[in-house]
């Protein structure tokens, strides 16, 4: 393994969008390589797939920030994650961790997600009427956007006339476009989005609806329930974990598509391989990247590497998830893979419990795009997209033409 560390390099245009060569450098050179990130913090990569998956499960990697020896780990998070994220199960280790997860649980069920099917599909049919008359679109802005923080508000109950300035706190607070957002505005829109999702919050109490938000405050284990500063991170755990994640989804798979003619066509003609496609959007260019941090409690051996106490850890699952050792032609996209058990979600105890709603939305999102745009290619050179830097990866814009239609039947 080579000793110097590697400078990610989030400034330069080439890397932000086709990072996959160096990631292949870095798998190749070793399962744990030493790397700075970005405002030069210093971690430890997990670049090869069995590796990844172990440190997952391994309880001496803790997901508590406040366990890196590195405080600037914590200064530099977003006053927002600063306030509410370290209450989360995100951040969370057991037996807080379980906790949480066990109340969260009761209130996120497989049926209320599966209930949001028909409602999602209403929306995206909504949003792509919009589009589908004018023959060329940003299906980042004017689709893959709206769609994942509509579904959001209707899961918290958030009233239709709030809706646009919640979206635009979000937006404000989470979406990059080609550079970093500006501090000042993020955390003028915190404040905003922390006022409102307090009075919200007392609202439902006092009456509470057929919602998750209702359902989380309600939600008990014997004595226990959420508190109220639990509460209010779940809230903004739900808008980062399920909402500029699954932007990247359905904006990342359709520009995959799109720059693989082939695998267009195969979906076209099969549209039973919709969710293998949604799993191999995952594997071969997820939504987060490099992928997952973890801390270390102690002194731990990863690969034969002893990494340090304190030090942070990332479990760099877009790199893993091309190690061919485990998936033959790894930087090929196939949407018939099957075995396809990638990292995208995490693994373990921590391993995204929105996970069932992230597919159910790419999949209607993505299958009705195809659908219901005839002819549908990008506007531009798949080497002239643009997309975000830093850890949460997808396209900033998604320039597309189509044949003109109609409405949704």
């Amino acid at each position: 393994m080579s000793r110097q560390p590697v400078l990610l390099p989030y400034a330069d245009p080439a890397f932000v969008a086709d990072p996959f060569p160096l990631y292949q450098r870095l798998r190749e050179d070793g399962p744990v390589r030493r790397a700075v990130l970005a405002g030069g913090l210093d971690a430890w990569l997990v670049t090869r797939y069995q590796d990844g998956l172990a440190a997952l499960s391994d309880p001496r990697l803790s997901s508590d920030v406040r366990d890196a020896s590195d405080p600037r780990l914590v200064q530099q998070l977003p006053r927002f994650e600063r306030e509410s994220m370290m209450s989360n199960m995100l951040r969370s280790d057991p037996p807080d961790h379980t906790r949480l997860r066990r109340l969260v649980s009761k209130a996120f069920t497989a049926r209320r997600v599966a209930e949001l099917g028909p409602r999602i599909q209403e929306i995206t049919d909504r949003l792509l009427d919009a589009v589908a008359p004018a023959g060329r679109a940003d299906l980042v802005a004017d689709f893959a956007l709206p769609l994942p923080v509509t579904v959001i508000c209707e899961l918290l109950g958030v009233p239709v006339d709030d809706r646009h300035d919640f979206q635009r706190w979000t937006d404000a607070m989470l979406v990059r476009g080609e550079g970093l957002p500006d501090p000042a505005v993020v955390d003028e829109a915190w404040q905003r989005m922390r006022a409102y999702v307090t009075a919200h919050l007392d609202a439902k109490r006092a009456h509470p609806g057929d919602d998750l938000l209702s359902a989380l405050i309600i939600a008990h284990d014997e004595e226990q329930r959420l508190s109220h500063d639990e509460l209010v991170a779940m809230t903004f755990l739900l808008l980062v974990a399920g909402y500029v994640t699954t932007v990247n989804l359905i904006g990342g798979g359709i520009a995959a598509l799109l720059a693989h003619p082939d695998q267009l066509t195969l979906l076209r003609e099969h549209p039973d391989l919709l969710p293998d496609a949604i799993e191999e959007f995952l594997r071969y260019d997820g939504p987060v990247s490099p992928g997952i941090a973890r801390f270390a409690r102690e002194d731990v051996d990863i690969a034969g590497v002893t990494v340090p106490r304190g030090a942070t850890v990332l479990i760099a699952s877009a790199i893993a998830d091309r190690d061919p050792a485990r998936f033959p032609d790894p930087d090929r996209l196939d949407i018939t893979r099957r075995d396809n058990g990638h990292l995208a979600f995490g693994h373990g105890i921590h391993y995204c419990l929105g996970a069932p709603l992230a597919r159910l939305e790419g999949r209607i999102a993505i299958g009705t795009v195809l659908r219901r745009l005839p002819d549908l290619a990008l506007a531009v050179p798949p080497a002239e997209l643009d997309w975000r830097p830093g850890g949460l990866r997808g396209p900033a814009r998604l320039p597309v033409t189509f044949t003109p239609g109609g409405r949704a039947d």
